[in-house]
């Protein structure tokens, strides 16, 4: 089977790739996934959430939010508590260290701003942004239909 020669903008988009997956590889020593990540974001943003409306606004199943809040109350990045009369029901906040890693995590996004500013003119900075959510929303959005 004869596979064709990638194209150049497949070759820059594995760089890319590569590149940023390697450098959050360094700074995230706690191995904190994507998913993990995004619960933590959503969190920061939102508040203190149940478990529940976690995996409603992220569009996980409840049994995958569970394992991702079980792994992130492991590292203690999230804590939880009792929610009303039901026991049962878990509202979920940051734990300090949670807030801490998302506030180094913020730190090193700024510092690959700066070294891609560094690098880009005012006017490429422009485009490169534009051009990057642009390719982002298309690839989310082929994502949404593929898992639906």
């Amino acid at each position: 089977m004869q596979t064709s020669q990638p194209s150049e903008l497949e070759n820059a988009l594995s760089h890319l790739q590569c590149a940023l997956v390697a450098r959050r590889t360094r700074i995230n020593p706690e191995q904190i996934t994507w998913a993990q990540y995004d619960v933590l974001e959503i969190l920061r943003l939102r508040g203190p959430m149940l478990p529940s409306v976690i995996s409603e606004t992220l569009g996980i199943s409840r049994p995958t939010a569970s394992k991702i809040l079980r792994a992130l109350k492991d590292k203690q990045f999230i804590e939880q508590k009792a929610h009303g009369e039901d026991r049962r029901e878990q509202m979920t906040s940051l734990a300090e260290k949670g807030r801490e890693f998302l506030i180094y995590t913020a730190k090193s996004r700024h510092e690959a701003a700066a070294l891609a500013a560094s690098v880009l003119t005012p006017g490429e900075q422009s485009i490169f942004a534009e051009l990057c959510l642009k390719v982002a929303t298309a690839l989310s959005s082929t994502q949404t239909k593929a898992e639906v």
